[in-house]
């Protein structure tokens, strides 16, 4: 299942990653989600940085077939490797989403350029459960959360960068 979206930031694309690559805004981010427990790491790797998240989140509101596959929580593991900086502070990144023991993935990229109200994030994902007969649905129902999940972590953004 193809996800894609964008959001912008009022700022510029040097002050966005900035962000980013702030552990406490990773920390910011996930819990806005109310996980029951989460670490982050910021990692420069010669040219590039990794950014990884993992967070333990409740399955209390996911559909029953999905519970009675995954259990009662499920561990979340984005890892999110940007390249450096373009003259114009524009960046690309791919980004690896992990849920759980579950054949459940989403692969990506995400570009980060000016444009918008400053920045604009444009992300492309590919989420794949590999799941015999109900992928199409452990699909549809992974969709939301991550749709969720990057409109949430814009909203801290957002916030973040206003001071």
């Amino acid at each position: 299942m193809r996800i894609t979206t964008s959001f912008d930031y009022a700022a510029t694309p040097e002050d966005v990653f900035a962000m980013l690559a702030d552990p406490a805004f990773q920390a910011a981010k996930v819990e806005a989600a109310h996980p029951l427990s989460h670490t982050e790491s910021v990692t420069p790797k010669g040219e590039q940085t990794e950014i990884v998240t993992s967070r333990v989140i409740s399955t209390e509101g996911f559909p029953d077939f999905a519970k009675s596959m995954i259990g009662p929580k499920l561990r979340v593991t984005e890892t999110i490797v940007w390249s450096r900086a373009s003259a114009d502070g524009s960046r690309t990144g791919t980004m690896t989403i992990a849920i759980g023991d579950a054949p459940v993935r989403m692969n990506g990229t995400l570009r980060l350029t000016a444009g918008g109200s400053g920045t604009r994030i444009d992300v492309d994902g590919d989420l794949k459960a590999k799941v015999p007969l109900l992928g199409g649905k452990v699909e549809k129902a992974a969709e939301r959360p991550i749709l969720s999940a990057i409109e949430k972590e814009q909203e801290v953004g957002a916030k973040w960068l206003a001071g």
